[in-house]
């Protein structure tokens, strides 16, 4: 999933970390080394990163090195709205709307294993109203999309012309 060639990948860990520390202080919340950490090594991925390759990218660092100091910082993050988790992939990104209350959905590219989120308050709506005509109560979502990203596509098209 090609990145627009504008982008300015530290403006969005940067940008990251400023929405996380307001937060956390509007929250009352202490966004620590290790969590500050964790968060910005998610973001400087720009892909999914798995918790034991977290682990191992903190312990380079000098930081605990023991898995539950990890998801510790994981759960805080991801209860802050920091994070999200891609369940198919046991793995974590960054949220790119962590200062607004939303659902995250993602688009995940089966040959780049990128993954784009995206946000569309309409699909939560209906998945709602379906389950109330059930009398479900819905009390999680997990929409995770697969297929071929654009740049994999044309990828793909250029190896058969």
């Amino acid at each position: 999933m090609s990145e627009d060639n504008a982008h300015n990948h530290n403006d969005c860990i940067d940008t990251a970390l400023a929405t996380a520390e307001t937060l956390c202080l509007e929250q009352g919340q202490r966004l620590t080394k290790v969590r500050r950490r964790a968060l910005e090594l998610i973001w400087e991925s720009h892909r999914p990163l798995g918790a034991y390759q977290l682990l191992a990218k903190l312990a380079e660092e000098g930081f605990n090195s023991a898995p539950p100091t990890v998801y510790r910082a994981l759960d805080f993050l991801l209860n802050a709205g920091l994070i999200h988790k891609v369940e198919s992939m046991n793995a974590y990104l960054g949220c790119a709307h962590a200062d607004k209350e939303h659902k995250g959905y993602f688009l995940i590219c089966d040959e780049c294993h990128n993954v784009m989120e995206f946000d569309y308050q309409d699909i939560h709506a209906s998945l709602v109203a379906k389950a109330a005509q059930h009398g479900f109560e819905l009390r999680s979502e997990t929409i995770e999309l697969t297929g071929l990203c654009a740049d994999c596509r044309n990828a793909e098209a250029e190896v058969r012309a």
